[in-house]
């Protein structure tokens, strides 16, 4: 399959050489050993190490390999399948949890892009799953060229409003997954003594709401896996040793996984 990526500094068309993607302006980005392409040219990093770091992603890779999420992931899976797409971009898809479950439920002839700024993310993902394109990239200006996708996905990750409309066909969908109302619930009741519920996303400037979704399960977590699965949420730094002293005291624990899958539409004017 043809890689379309396109240059991340001029914006040029990007051609594959041997081992090397360059554009007429001669830039030139080599893919990593673990199959991989970085498209985030140092210049434009905002820090030396931008996005998450090792021990969050490492964190991730040690909750994804239980089968907690897997009910979720099955669900965009089977979702994005349903539209049989021939390009399907997922901006900060992380180690590729997500991404490499989409890709196998669709055909060899539609293309499947995973991007992230975190480069240990990345390298995780391309080396684990060989079907999607990877790409250490910013979602804000993403390697591609205007109107190329089908799907564009956000799946726990910052929704950049314009980058997505750009990306997508005008009759193309923009699926954003956040936490539904109740989401680790049981797990907030130990830091908070309010716990609010998580709201709806607001529509973003531009689409309209095609359809919105509520998948949900109550699970029993063994205590080391809550650990991790705390530590990759953004109320991380709001537990304590006293509190991870305290899930310790039982071997497992009731936890409610939420999520809201929104589908979005371009409004045509």
């Amino acid at each position: 399959m043809t890689l379309d990526y396109r240059c991340p500094i001029c914006s040029e068309p990007l051609s594959k050489t041997n081992n090397t993607l360059g554009c007429i302006n001669r830039h030139q980005f080599d893919f990593a050993k673990e199959g991989y392409i970085n498209l985030l040219p140092v210049q434009f990093k905002r820090s030396k190490q931008p996005g998450d770091n090792l021990d969050m992603v490492q964190a991730r890779r040690a909750f994804f390999a239980t089968n907690h999420y897997a009910f979720l992931q099955q669900s965009l899976a089977r979702l994005v399948a349903s539209k049989t797409p021939k390009v399907v971009i997922d901006l900060g898809c992380g180690e590729g949890f997500y991404t490499q479950a989409i890709a196998a439920a669709i055909t060899d002839s539609t293309a499947v892009y995973g991007l992230d700024i975190s480069k240990p993310a990345i390298k995780y993902a391309a080396k684990r799953y060989n079907k999607p394109h990877f790409s250490v990239a910013s979602s804000k200006d993403a390697p591609f060229k205007s109107e190329y996708a089908d799907v564009v996905l956000s799946i726990f990750a910052p929704v950049f409003t314009q980058e997505s409309a750009r990306l997508l066909q005008p009759d193309g969908t923009l699926i954003v997954v956040g936490p539904g109302p109740k989401h680790l619930f049981e797990l907030k009741q130990k830091i908070y003594d309010d716990v609010r519920l998580h709201e709806a996303p607001e529509c973003p400037e531009g689409f309209e709401v095609v359809e919105q979704t509520l998948v949900e399960d109550n699970q029993s977590v063994a205590s080391d896996i809550v650990e991790h699965l705390i530590k990759m949420t953004p109320f991380a730094w709001k537990f304590k040793d006293s509190h991870y002293n305290e899930l310790a005291q039982s071997e497992a624990h009731n936890v409610t996984f939420s999520f809201l899958i929104t589908q979005y539409k371009k409004v045509t004017e």
